[in-house]
């Protein structure tokens, strides 16, 4: 009981001291500072979009459109991942507003973005899940920036968004800190699908940005085990395997 009201509490203050930035601090476009909104379209047409060809699987840019080295190598276990744009320039700034400073007026424009992309490049989906939080994390945060992208997606196609069909099991490293092998090793097993709203059906998962494709397969397995036909993914952003 006293936890329910702390948290309630937590929230409401949290709401308020949204209400009072936004009475002191009017709108601003993340990237360029104009007045108004919070990511202005020139902005946004100006984020590099990931481009073909690329690696018919992890999605990232290469010179053939076939498996790259890591995939033919050892390939991950979904059906593919795409993303809109290269996590980058304004992009960039305007994510790590959203993820890391409450900014959650940013989901709608960042949302049509993904819708945008979606519209030219559908996937195989009838039902669209979000990359989970760990719920400490969640706490800590306030909300899960991939379940306000997938509920901005789903209501601009009209696909039904599931977002506690998946769940993190325990809680992990941050992925930034990691290499790409540690990314794979640090995300495995942490995710669990016992809902039977996925059994035969062909899932989309959302996420904010793709490093390596690590957690996305992760989430791919348990989504499979599950019961889900197919998982695709898309992200607002990605960035190249070769960074990492």
């Amino acid at each position: 009981m006293r936890k329910g009201i702390l948290l309630a509490t937590t929230q409401w203050l949290r709401a308020v001291g949204h209400t009072l930035l936004d009475l002191l601090y009017p709108l601003r476009c993340a990237g360029c500072g104009q007045p108004g909104t919070s990511y202005c379209s020139d902005c946004r047409d100006a984020a590099p979009r990931v481009l073909l060809p690329i690696c018919p699987l992890c999605g990232q840019t290469q010179e053939r459109m076939e498996l790259c080295a890591r995939c033919a190598g050892e390939p991950l276990r979904i059906d593919g991942i795409r993303s809109v744009a290269l996590f980058e320039g304004t992009l960039r700034q305007a994510i790590h507003r959203f993820k890391y400073r409450s900014a959650r007026d940013l989901a709608a424009p960042l949302g049509e973005m993904i819708a945008d992309f979606w519209r030219e490049h559908p996937l195989s989906a009838d039902l669209i899940v979000p990359v989970p939080l760990h719920a400490r994390r969640l706490k800590e945060r306030g909300y899960n920036q991939a379940q306000l992208l997938a509920d901005q997606l789903g209501g601009a196609i009209g696909i039904t968004v599931a977002g506690d069909v998946l769940r993190r099991t325990r809680y992990t490293m941050a992925q930034a800190r990691l290499d790409g092998g540690q990314r794979r090793q640090n995300v495995q097993g942490a995710f669990l699908c016992q809902d039977s709203r996925v059994r035969d059906r062909p899932v989309l998962l959302i996420d904010d940005i793709c490093t390596t494709g690590a957690t996305l397969e992760s989430c791919s397995v348990a989504l499979r085990e599950g019961g889900a036909c197919s998982v695709w993914a898309l992200t607002l952003a990605r960035t190249p395997y070769s960074s990492i």
